[in-house]
């Protein structure tokens, strides 16, 4: 057990929360300005995309070995230096001349930022009493859910009245701010400084071997899940896809393999044994993968189909921020009062499915608050199923592999994400394709709405365009445009339908836990 913490738990929730706000927000906001990082550094816009993939390739490599990493130098020193390096890169990101540049920072970026989701659970974990714990994880939630969330209207805010690069260098004064903050604050628990001793005594060299492989397998999956659908995933002529899936597969196998084996793992796995972690980790990853697809495709349709500029998009998008930050604290009180946490996460998922299909009923005839409200239930599913969440999957979680369970978590949850958006961006591709082959069926030269349809645009162009011919053109034109934005908005209801679906496939799933409270240090209890 942890010995009493010196200063007040808030204080150290605060301030490590802080800065793990600011990694988590770095996933999304960038999102929104990779056109304008690509006009400003002379760089094609599809190349852009790499600021994006290289930061979540970094960030996946570095967040399964964290446990590792705290327990070889310490959770606090770690902690440190990852807030730190993560602050420093968030400046040369900043300052960046080239893509080239912006790609490497970004890399930095990663590596520095993959230890504060990890660090920061741990920390809380062990800083809150155990029938506080869910209190705790309600205050790391906010980072974890509100960042993502609120990302693309604070990079789009930006990016439309100041710069992109804006949007690296306001993590320079928050980084510094925590940075003080938590070398003041944050300590490690005895078990850790017992573990450490520990481990000097039994230290084995470096796992190469097990980095190396890390290496191909996190790299080899971001690149698949980032370029996928443009390469044509497994059509690919130049089997690119086919390579790096070939490489996946074969280094996560040799991967589970050969740290199974090794006494100190770089990458330890056992929490998996665990029935809750094991189906958490499952439910966050899918949960996250609903919350980062929507949240890509949603601004997308607004600007493609209605208009919206990147800062307005955004707006519609905020009030379920709002709405998660109201519904948090109640959550953690129902947890404290012993409320069993698969009830909040049937209920959040219920809630996700209804939001995203409440989405895939939409129209082009929709005004802003019809896209509010399915987002703000949506996100409120989310709230509900997090914390929960958090609290179930470690309590039974040893102490000594509590830093290797947060770091396999965090992981999930972010790759989640990547997934999503992948998934959400081959849907739509696909079905935009499916849908104008389908509306041409409508567009037979014999239907007799479509004639009554062109002769009333013939009459109201010609007087326009000066003579008949110009006008069918025009009114030819105009059709397929119609037939262009129809196949696309459809393509978008499809993407809600699909999290829909997931989000009530996961309520199965969440039934195969454990029943799970965090009232007075409760235990789990097999039903």
């Amino acid at each position: 057990m942890s010995a009493p913490r010196k200063v007040n738990h808030w204080f150290v929730a605060v301030a490590v929360v802080i800065p793990t706000f600011m990694e988590v927000l770095d996933t999304t906001i960038a999102n929104v300005a990779l056109r304008y990082m690509a006009g400003g550094l002379s760089a094609a816009e599809v190349d852009s995309e790499w600021v994006i993939t290289s930061y979540l390739a970094a960030n996946a490599i570095v967040l399964p070995m964290s446990g590792w990493l705290m327990a070889r130098f310490g959770r606090r020193n770690y902690f440190l230096t990852s807030v730190a390096g993560f602050t420093l890169s968030s400046l040369l990101c900043g300052l960046a001349t080239s893509l080239d540049q912006l790609v490497l920072c970004r890399i930095l970026q990663g590596l520095f930022g993959g230890g504060l989701q990890p660090g920061t659970q741990g920390i809380l974990l062990d800083a809150f009493p155990k029938e506080k714990q869910g209190q705790g994880l309600t205050v790391f939630a906010i980072a974890a859910l509100v960042a993502p969330v609120i990302g693309p209207t604070l990079g789009g805010y930006i990016t439309d009245n100041y710069s992109w690069r804006w949007i690296f260098f306001i993590n320079v004064p928050v980084g510094l701010l925590a940075l003080a903050a938590c070398a003041a604050l944050v300590e490690d628990p005895p078990y850790l400084i017992e573990q450490r001793a520990e481990g000097r005594k039994h230290r084995s060299g470096f796992d190469g071997i097990g980095l190396g492989l890390l290496v191909v397998v996190m790299a080899s999956w971001e690149v698949v899940l980032s370029k996928g659908q443009e390469w044509d995933w497994f059509g690919d002529p130049f089997y690119r896809v086919q390579v790096l899936s070939a490489l996946f597969l074969a280094g996560l196998a040799g991967l589970v393999v050969w740290e199974l084996r090794r006494p100190h793992p770089l990458v330890d796995f056992r929490p998996l044994a665990d029935r809750n972690f094991a189906v958490g980790a499952v439910a966050i990853g899918c949960a996250y993968a609903v919350l980062y697809g929507q949240t890509n495709s949603l601004p997308a349709l607004l600007q493609t189909l209605f208009g919206y500029d990147a800062t307005h998009s955004g707006l519609v998008l905020s009030p379920a921020g709002v709405a998660a930050i109201a519904l948090l604290p109640i959550v953690a009180f129902l947890l404290g009062r012993g409320t069993d946490a698969r009830l909040l996460v049937v209920t959040g998922l219920t809630l996700m499915a209804a939001g995203n299909y409440w989405l895939s009923r939409m129209n082009l005839d929709i005004g802003p608050w019809d896209v509010v409200w399915p987002r703000v239930i949506t996100i409120a599913g989310l709230a509900l199923l997090v914390t929960p969440l958090n609290v179930a999957v470690y309590q039974n979680i040893p102490l000594h592999l509590r830093g290797a369970a947060v770091g396999l978590f965090s992981l999930v949850r972010n790759e989640g994400g990547s997934v999503g958006t992948s998934l959400a961006q081959t849907i739509r591709e696909r079905r935009v394709q499916f849908h104008l082959e389908h509306l041409n069926d409508y567009l037979d030269p014999l239907n007799p709405n479509l004639r009554d349809f062109l002769t009333g645009l013939r009459s109201s162009l010609q007087p326009l365009t000066g003579d008949s011919a110009g006008a069918d053109a025009v009114s030819y034109q105009l059709v397929e445009n119609l037939r262009q934005q129809q196949a696309l908005s459809l393509a978008y209801f499809d993407v809600f339908w699909v999290f829909a679906v997931v989000a009530v496939a996961l309520i199965g799933l969440a039934l195969l836990m454990r029943r799970s409270v965090a009232e007075k240090g409760a235990h789990l209890a097999a039903e």
